[in-house]
């Protein structure tokens, strides 16, 4: 994926105030509009200013943008951060599930029937899938009078999400600055993760969003949880699963062996002749809710290296005793 530089695109500076940029769109889509332009590459070139200008034209989009720093150049090889989205602040309640790819909004210049999917770049930064899909959509009284709902996403590790946290989370919230720019500022707040919050899940801090013009009550803090991979469970909604290692003879012999859980270890009876890829199931041992979860145990036959003349030896005899061929079934 190449990065963008939309700036670049616009033909302006970084420091470019909101009615320069505005002016320097609307000079673009006049000259690259499909319907009017003589150019070859107009329709492109017309997407890429339409991209620009959306992300460039909402301060907080342009705020977190600014974040990827001015060492980029057009066109090199670009993959957004891992924690690209976390932490922060913006107006508006969570998108439920974004602004699909696609939808544009109208403006100045005329997109009509040529508004198509922005750019993967675009999606990987300010799609669907992130916490900026929401950006700049305040709520409350018309005009902005009413308090205002803010939303964050916050990165939660599982081991919080099974037994609950209380959290001290530095959030980013964009605050106009006195020359008018919009610059992304740090706060914190306090928040109580309970037990069992799955991904996606809306926490809400009453009263810790954008208080109504002149005063008054503030609106709400929305914090969408996002679970980070674990090294050992992958999670699916409240169910986690591990791969368990076993020996080829716990394997065919079966063997109590000892379980990792998120509560704890737990002793678990593998059966004889269990498979490579089984799964084998532990009851309420994935994320508390009503109901738990359940956590399943994937089943890994590893086997014992070859390295010693001992471990030679035992290969060799069990070729020799075994009437075993694993390919048997291929044959029929």
């Amino acid at each position: 994926m190449e990065y963008r530089d939309y700036y670049k695109i616009l033909g302006v500076e970084r420091t470019v105030t909101a009615d320069a940029l505005k002016t320097a769109y609307r000079r673009l889509a006049r000259k690259f509009h499909p319907d009017v332009s003589k150019e070859a590459n107009a329709e492109a070139r017309f997407k890429e200013v339409q991209e620009a200008y959306e992300v460039l034209k909402d301060p907080e989009k342009r705020a977190a943008y600014d974040q990827l720093g001015a060492d980029w150049k057009a066109g090199e090889q670009f993959r957004a951060p891992p924690d690209w989205g976390s932490g922060y602040e913006f107006s508006g309640g969570p998108p439920p599930g974004g602004r699909p790819r696609g939808r544009r909004p109208g403006g100045a210049g005329g997109q009509g029937e040529y508004a198509q999917d922005f750019s993967d770049f675009f999606s990987s930064l300010f799609g669907g899938g992130t916490p900026f899909a929401g950006a700049g959509q305040p709520e409350g009284a018309p005009g902005g009078r009413g308090p205002r709902d803010h939303h964050a996403r916050v990165d939660i590790e599982l081991g919080e999400a099974f037994s609950g946290a209380t959290r001290t989370l530095e959030l980013r919230r964009p605050e106009a600055g006195a020359d008018g720019r919009v610059e992304l500022r740090n706060h914190t707040v306090r928040v109580t993760l309970p037990a069992g919050v799955t991904e996606g899940q809306l926490i809400r801090l009453a009263g810790q969003g954008a208080p109504a013009t002149g005063g008054g009550a503030a609106g709400d803090l929305y914090l969408e949880a996002h679970i980070l991979p674990h090294k050992l469970y992958t999670l699916e909604g409240r169910d986690v699963t591990l791969t368990l290692p076993l020996a080829p003879w716990e394997a065919a012999l079966g063997a109590p062996v000892t379980v990792p859980t998120l509560g704890g270890p737990v002793e678990m009876q593998i059966p004889p002749g269990s498979q490579a890829g089984q799964k084998l199931r532990l009851r309420g041992r994935g994320l508390p809710g009503k109901p738990a979860g359940e956590q399943y145990v994937q089943l890994k036959i590893v086997l014992p290296p070859a390295n010693t003349a001992e471990a030679k030896a035992a290969y060799e005899e069990m070729r020799a005793k075994l009437a075993f061929n694993p390919r048997a079934d291929l044959g029929r």
